[in-house]
């Protein structure tokens, strides 16, 4: 297999080893980065040439094309703020810590709006501005009304839902 080193990181003392643990993770992350939605990839700060390779990966059906393509994915992933990239997937895997503090954090704002308080809608709204003032108003309304009838929570899940629309919006 044709590996991409540079003479600079051996002058900098860094082992032949180290580097291709590095470009090791370099593949494994530009893997991740193509099994991402066009959508999510569009949220990221890619350079043009990186995002035609991730757009040119779902081409490459044999495993050896594959496995070349993505080399070629990870050594172009040295020009990118990985640290950022990596941050951004991990929110989306459901999988990671991320994950998981972000929805609890979505699940908080929920509960935080749903007490019925000004406050909370209005600190929701400067944290969001995107956010229709209107619709959460209505949502919180109705899921307020539901939870005293004792109906099934429709409207708070509704809520939940343009929490997360927003949220994501402006990661």
């Amino acid at each position: 297999m044709t590996e991409f080193y540079d003479d600079e990181q051996y002058e900098e003392g860094i082992s032949k080893t180290q580097v291709k643990r590095e470009l090791q993770e370099m593949r494994d992350l530009g893997r991740r980065l193509v099994e991402l939605k066009p959508a999510q990839l569009q949220k990221l700060e890619l350079t043009e040439e990186l995002r035609v390779a991730l757009e040119e990966a779902h081409r490459h059906t044999a495993r050896g094309a594959l496995k070349r393509h993505l080399s070629f994915v990870g050594k172009l992933m040295k020009d990118q703020d990985v640290d950022a990239i990596r941050a951004y997937i991990d929110r989306l895997d459901s999988s990671t810590q991320a994950h998981a503090q972000h929805f609890h954090q979505m699940e908080r704002w929920r509960d935080r709006l749903l007490t019925g308080s000004a406050e909370e809608q209005e600190a929701f709204m400067s944290a969001y501005p995107q956010t229709e003032r209107q619709t959460l108003r209505q949502l919180v309304r109705q899921a307020s009304k539901e939870a005293a009838e004792n109906k099934p929570p429709a409207a708070a899940r509704k809520l939940f839902k343009l929490i997360r629309e927003t949220v994501e919006a402006d990661m």
